[in-house]
């Protein structure tokens, strides 16, 4: 089970933030976000994209600036979180034609709605990019109607 997803550049600013177990605080989450932050960006490219994180493993790949890292279960397939980070990206990629840190910052609901028909409730629930990119499309004509 996914518990959170996360999307950083590499200065530290968290430009998405999808949590599915949060914890007890807002004040936990901000210390998480920054303490996973400083793991990924200082870690060595030779070295594995997975990391123990208490009671996490920490799956993350980076694309341009920008870290995306998914916390799942201990028990869970590192290589099938890796696929779920790089289907997210090509959704990305696919919907803002070649997508960069601006397009997130700008269209963060377009961008959290595009994870919600990907993942829900910590768990993937579509994996094809045109069923998933066509329900946006039909939820976007509905909000100009």
């Amino acid at each position: 089970m996914i518990r959170f997803f996360l999307l950083q550049n590499r200065q530290g600013k968290t430009r998405l933030s999808k949590w599915y177990v949060a914890p007890a605080d807002e004040s936990e989450k901000v210390r998480l976000e920054d303490e996973i932050h400083r793991l990924v960006v200082s870690r060595d490219r030779k070295y594995t994209s997975f990391i123990e994180f208490l009671n996490y493993k920490l799956v993350y790949r980076r694309y341009a600036g920008l870290f995306f890292t998914i916390a799942v279960d201990i028990n869970d397939n590192e290589l099938a979180c890796l696929e779920t980070i790089h289907l997210f990206v090509e959704l990305l990629d696919q919907y803002f034609s070649n997508v960069c840190e601006l397009d997130i910052v700008f269209n963060f609901n377009k961008v959290y709605s595009i994870l919600d028909e990907y993942i829900l409730a910590g768990e993937i629930q579509e994996t094809s990019k045109k069923e998933i990119l066509d329900r946006i499309r039909e939820m976007e004509k509905r909000e100009k109607d």
